[in-house]
């Protein structure tokens, strides 16, 4: 707890300029269908998000599985093309320039992704995994790559001889500690982290958690946190995002997200995780039907189909995302307006 406390503290003492803003983003998927192979329609993994990244801190995305958590880091990234809207990261928009412009700004943003096993080619030894990028870029010779390569192993708790095996050689969280190493090779200041503890043992989890708090206060990292377990997301995030069929649901402070939801399926998302203390315990909501199709999504509001509260206007009218007050944002008629 105490660890936590401080780190809020360190937050609070810098000052809060953008890394990254995000405006109106889109990804749409086409669907080809009959015999010329036609796009018939188009899935609509992100759809019109906004949010802003300040330096230093670390923004949580969370959401049920098929809401766009990761199209949304992989766009941004500009490892998937947006179909439209804007990233601008430092203030240039890297959103629509080509490839070989994106590639000075591949050293400053880097992914750490999801699966351990599948992320690390199996053929190459953990030392060229790690010198990789390092010798894309062609930012230092040999001689400062091998070294950066010990340095970034015993950075991520690993041992120096670990740079002459290979993969297979080690556990799932050793393997996701090397994928760390990677990402920092190139001195990033932006990283993502697309459900980087998904794949763990939950006695692993917390390990590469505290890792990756370390690391963020010792290289002054930015993180964009992807996870699907709120307990997860509020152990290492500053601010959490909600995201729901594409859509940023709601945004804020992780201290007022947690105590006081508004959108109703937040609510319904926090009363799922379990409390060891039954007075803490919130009243379980059941949400009716399934996640529909991202692909053919209902109008108005994207919940409604679903939400306990909803009423005529939802159907019909998209609610915009307003601020409530204290940087706790939230798309929800219930709020729009006052």
């Amino acid at each position: 707890m105490t660890r936590l406390l401080e780190k809020e503290d360190i937050r609070m003492e810098q000052t809060r300029e953008k890394l990254l803003e995000v405006r109106n983003l889109k990804k749409y998927f086409p669907v080809k269908g009959g015999i010329l192979q036609r796009t018939v329609g188009h899935v609509k993994a992100v759809d019109d998000v906004s949010i802003d990244i300040y330096k230093g801190e670390t923004l949580g995305i969370v959401g049920e599985s098929g809401s766009g958590k990761s199209t949304l880091g992989r766009t941004i990234l500009r490892l998937l093309d947006p179909t439209d809207g804007s990233v601008l990261f430092e203030g240039n928009d890297i959103s629509s320039i080509k490839q070989g412009k994106m590639r000075k700004y591949r050293q400053d943003m880097q992914m750490v992704f999801q699966d351990p096993y599948a992320s690390l080619n199996p053929r190459m030894s953990v030392g060229e995994i790690i010198e990789e990028p390092m010798l894309v870029q062609r930012t230092m010779g040999k001689k400062d790559r091998k070294e950066k390569v010990v340095d970034l192993l015993k950075k991520v708790g690993l041992s120096p001889e670990a740079r002459d095996k290979y993969p297979h050689e080690f556990s799932g969280g050793q393997r996701q500690r090397i994928g760390i190493a990677r990402a920092l090779s190139m001195n990033p200041k932006f990283v993502i982290g697309d459900e980087p503890v998904s794949a763990l043992d939950v006695s692993v989890q917390s390990q590469v958690l505290n890792l990756m708090e370390d690391l963020q206060n010792e290289f002054d990292l930015t993180y964009l946190f992807i996870a699907h377990d709120l307990s997860v997301v509020k152990h290492i995030s500053d601010r959490v995002g909600v995201m729901y069929l594409g859509r940023m649901a709601e945004i804020g402070p992780k201290k007022l997200i947690y105590s006081n939801p508004l959108h109703p399926y937040t609510k319904a998302l926090l009363s799922s995780v379990p409390v060891p203390d039954v007075n803490r315990r919130r009243e379980k909501i059941k949400l009716k039907g399934e996640l529909p199709s991202p692909s053919n999504p209902p109008t108005g509001c994207t919940f409604h189909t679903r939400c306990p509260e909803a009423h005529a206007r939802c159907k019909t009218e998209r609610p915009d995302l307003v601020d409530q007050g204290n940087g706790q944002f939230v798309a929800c008629h219930l709020y729009t307006n006052g």
